[in-house]
C-alpha cells in the first residue's frame, strides 16, 4: 500500500509542486499531467509548467 501511495505520489509531483506554489495554472497542470504524465514527455513538461515563475500582479 505504501508502495501505491509513493508511485501515485510521484506520479503527480508536478501537480503538488504547482498547488504548492500556488501557480495559477494549477488546473491545466493537473490535467496535463493526468492525461499526458503516464507519457515520459508529458509528465516533463509538466515538471517543467509546475515550476515556472508565477504570474505577478501587475502595477500600473
Amino acid at each position: 500500500m505504501e508502495i501505491l501511495f509513493a508511485v501515485v505520489l510521484l506520479h503527480f509531483l508536478p501537480t503538488v509542486i504547482a498547488l504548492a506554489r500556488g501557480h495559477h495554472n494549477g488546473f491545466a497542470i493537473f490535467l496535463t499531467n493526468l492525461l499526458l504524465g503516464w507519457t515520459v514527455i508529458g509528465w516533463i513538461i509538466a515538471l517543467i509548467w509546475s515550476v515556472t515563475a508565477k504570474q505577478g500582479s501587475v502595477r500600473a
